[in-house]
């Protein structure tokens, strides 16, 4: 018989106009590996979310049962205390604080109100050990990169007894190397009997890691696959997404490549403090007018300090070389000059870099291009809202309105509002800095054809990618980037994943 240790039934969630979740029955055995996976906005971190109090009890109908009982957390300190942890997307670190301070934070090694340092770094590096993390307990969280944060967080968790870690996207941020490492450590976990639940949109860890995979859709559950029984490839679990066969990753097009568009030549850029460290060395690239170029490499390659500072200089010092556009030089020495060049910038990081969480769907859609409805310096609302819902219809932006806040919308919802706010801008050249990072294989696919319709328009596009399937996809062209180098510009007719590999850890001379 299976030793059940959470089960949840019946739960539904209701915000204001929406329907989060319906009805749904979630089970999960002890010391498995159980996986959720659904399109984005399909409910998933929401249950998360109810199970581990962030939604209170009150907030939600239904029944949670941990260990065989009932539970009714009313915030997150009580399911913490009850043994589950959940580690969320976006980290909850303090960058400023150390691993030790960060580790024990609201969980203070102490005697009688007094703090014991010595004893809670002693324990600390117990705790990195656990997670194979060899790190000075002492150095702030800042100094260490997304990968080896990822790992505190989960040190974290073990450091208050946990016998359930929830992981939203553990992997999302991570190259391959940290993934690989981090899928290891799950499974050590496992074998140290804790149970883990992921959220991943990476369908092939997925596939590798998991004893059980429960299918969310519209709020719904669908279904729950036992990996173990056999049959469950990502195909499988991606018609349980979908509703349907997605026999094509990647929608057909076929580029008309026109004129040469914009030229970058000889491009250097100086590390932002240490003006000795070059990230980027002479990097020449070029994008022809309706054509979807590639920029691969490693984790640290330089891939987005080289599109931040062509964007405006808005990353490194001492940036020097030159760029054209149809054969006229550009100034770019700040932002507001790219953007009046006709670039445009997709950045990584939505959250941070890419939206303003606290502005509408409406705010968002004509930030970079206010100059377009304003008049002697004051925004024209009906032009700004004809605007948005321009956009909000054709990118087909799951919202219940325009004046919808872009914080309360699905990771790949958010990355519909950050590219309209770029086209928005009407831009000759569209630079996009992992465009589906954390998004599902539906929405993938959206921002997909946006970017061939792009093409289709006359624009360029220049697409950076930790996915190499990705970009052999979509691209017609993929130059690699090796330590701040460019080292091959690969046609697709030609490139495959083992051939950019290669180049991606190459050095050519300068």
């Amino acid at each position: 018989m299976t030793d059940t240790i959470l089960s949840m039934r019946s739960i539904t969630k209701e915000f204001p106009g929406v329907r989060a979740l319906v009805d749904v029955n979630f089970e999960v055995a002890r010391g498995e590996i159980h996986s959720i996976c659904g399109e984005n906005g399909a409910g998933k971190s929401t249950l998360m979310k109810v199970l581990s109090g962030v939604h209170p009890h009150g907030t939600y109908s239904g029944e949670i049962l941990f260990e065989g009982k009932e539970v009714t957390f009313r915030n997150i300190r009580e399911s913490e205390h009850a043994g589950i942890a959940i580690i969320h997307q976006e980290l909850a670190l303090i960058p400023e604080l150390t691993i030790t301070e960060n580790l024990f934070l609201g969980n203070e090694v102490s005697k009688g109100g007094v703090i014991n340092w010595t004893e809670a770094t002693v324990k600390a590096k117990e705790l990195l050990a656990h997670v194979g993390l060899n790190e000075d307990p002492g150095v702030q969280t800042k100094h260490i990169g997304v990968g080896k944060q990822q790992l505190v967080e989960i040190a974290k968790a073990l450091a208050k007894d946990v016998k359930l870690l929830i992981l939203d996207e553990p992997t999302a941020a991570l190259n391959d190397t940290d993934s690989a490492h981090l899928l290891g450590l799950l499974k050590e976990l496992q074998g140290r009997g804790i149970t883990c639940i992921m959220i991943s949109h990476k369908l092939n860890e997925i596939e590798q890691i998991s004893d059980s995979i429960t299918i969310i859709r519209d709020g719904h559950t669908i279904e729950t696959l036992d990996v173990s029984a056999g049959g469950v490839d990502e195909d499988r679990i991606i018609r349980g997404m979908v509703g349907r066969d997605l026999s094509h990753r990647y929608p057909e097009h076929t580029s008309k490549v026109g004129a040469p568009l914009l030229e970058i030549r000889n491009w250097t850029v100086a590390h932002p403090i240490d003006s000795q460290r070059l990230v980027v060395r002479n990097a020449s690239i070029s994008v022809n007018a309706g054509e979807i170029v590639g920029l691969a490499g490693l984790m640290g390659a330089g891939r987005t300090e080289f599109a931040r500072s062509v964007f405006g200089q808005s990353w490194g010092r001492k940036v020097s070389g030159s760029a054209y556009l149809r054969g006229k030089e550009l100034p770019l020495h700040n932002v507001q000059q790219a953007i009046d060049a006709g670039l445009a910038y997709v950045t990584e990081d939505r959250k941070v870099l890419g939206l303003n969480l606290l502005d509408t769907v409406r705010a968002s859609v004509t930030a970079a291009g206010l100059k377009q409805i304003s008049h002697t310096g004051v925004v024209d609302e009906n032009e700004e809202i004809n605007a948005a819902t321009f956009y909000h219809k054709a990118l087909r932006i799951k919202t219940p309105s325009i004046e919808e806040g872009v914080s309360r919308l699905s990771g790949g919802n958010q990355q519909k509002v950050v590219v309209a706010k770029w086209m928005f801008t009407e831009p000759d050249v569209l630079i996009l800095d992992e465009p589906t990072r954390g998004i599902d294989v539906g929405a993938k696919y959206e921002i997909y054809e946006i970017i061939n319709q792009l093409a289709d328009a006359g624009k360029g596009c220049l697409v950076i990618s930790s996915e190499l399937p990705e970009l052999l996809g979509i691209c017609d062209r993929i130059y690699t980037l090796s330590a701040g180098v460019i080292t091959a510009d690969v046609p697709k007719e030609t490139a495959d994943q083992e051939l950019l590999m290669r180049y991606m850890t190459q050095r050519k001379a300068d």
